[in-house]
């Protein structure tokens, strides 16, 4: 089962090639015949589709959906051993539109040396790096914790970074445009600084995404602090990762993220905040045996968030339970889930149990 960040175009894409015969076949003139070849390009899709009965504290009657959460396109090739390209849409479900996620020029020299411009991921916490697709729960960005940078679609913003592998050590910086998620000062005179460096003591985690497990492909233990800053506004997090397959063949994943963001700087919060502080524990075990064509697995997530502002401070708990159903890691998987939020000082309480469904090629 081959999990690794370096692995998911190979995972997820299929590659599609015109030959020279067909360039030839497709030219009536025998003059132009000459042999053509053009890059690979190779094409993947994704899909995240969900059914929640969601129960609202004061409201009636309770809300049923079938939902069209995320479906994805991925294109990807390469003009030249070093120069490479990736084009990402994404339809959301939640505003039902159809969005450019990545477009990203990619001067990849070596593990060392790689320029990537476009947009993209920033550099940033360990889940806004793996997203929806490639998180151990289901319920990503769900807390207010994770993905709280500013950003103009799913978590990407449009600026140039680079990064290197140096071993076990990993490092990536870069400036971005300044989104609209940011209302003091979303105009052309500022920039978005970012940066992030991380040390896996086990198994590398090579290339510049990150997973949220590797379903006992790797041992992990890893340890990441990133940060970014426009005009004045500051957002910090820490995070680290411990995955390890057990006597049995079983594996334990433990999970851990700490965030301050200044406000508005976060892409989500609470209306009105000054800054948010707060944090998520996530522990998970993948039973080894097989029950028909997948394994079980047993999540459970708490996340806790304080947001400062006018008046009493707002506070958050949220908490998930998820048995998932792992069929070919993140290419197909099950998740039976259950989402508890409960607000301080604020209206919004809900209790969610739903039924999710995770496909890619």
């Amino acid at each position: 089962m081959n999990t690794g960040p370096a692995a998911r175009n190979r995972r997820r894409m299929m590659a599609l090639a015109c030959t020279p015969a067909l360039m030839a076949a497709t030219i009536a003139a025998p003059a132009f015949a000459g042999d053509v070849t053009l890059p690979p390009i190779s094409v993947g899709a994704g899909l995240r589709t969900s059914f929640t009965h969601t129960d609202i504290d004061g409201s009636s009657p309770k809300a049923n959906d079938f939902s069209l959460d995320s479906a994805r396109i991925y294109i990807s090739g390469a003009a030249l051993p070093f120069l490479k390209f990736s084009f990402d849409t994404d339809y959301d479900g939640g505003d039902s539109k159809l969005t450019v996620i990545d477009a990203i020029a990619r001067f990849e020299f070596s593990p060392t040396m790689n320029i990537w411009a476009g947009r993209f991921l920033p550099p940033s916490d360990r889940a806004n790096l793996n997203g929806p697709y490639y998180s151990n729960e289901w319920g990503f960005a769900t807390e207010g914790i994770e993905d709280g940078f500013p950003f103009y679609a799913a978590g990407r913003d449009n600026g140039v970074a680079y990064w290197g592998d140096f071993g076990k050590l990993k490092v990536s910086v870069g400036g971005f445009d300044v989104p609209a998620t940011d209302a003091s000062s979303a105009d052309s005179n500022h920039i978005v600084t970012a940066g992030r460096i991380q040390y896996d003591f086990w198994d590398a985690e090579p290339g510049y995404y990150l997973n949220g497990t590797y379903y006992g492909d790797k041992d992990i233990l890893a340890l990441g602090v990133a940060a970014q800053h426009a005009n004045g506004d500051t957002a910090l997090t820490a995070d680290g990762l411990m995955e390890k397959k057990i006597g049995g063949g079983g594996v334990v994943s433990l999970e851990g993220e700490y965030a301050h963001y200044d406000a508005p700087f976060s892409g989500y919060g609470y209306a009105g905040q000054k800054s948010s502080d707060g944090g998520f524990g996530l522990a998970a075990y993948l039973f080894p045996q097989k029950i028909g064509i997948g394994q079980i697995q047993l999540l459970g997530k708490y996340a806790s968030n304080s947001y400062d502002v006018p008046g009493p401070d707002v506070k958050r708990s949220t908490t998930e339970g998820d048995i998932n159903y792992v069929i070919k890691s993140f290419n197909a998987r099950l998740s039976l889930f259950f989402m508890d939020v409960n607000y301080t000082h604020a209206p919004g309480d809900y209790t969610q149990v739903g039924l999710g469904l995770q496909v890619q090629i």
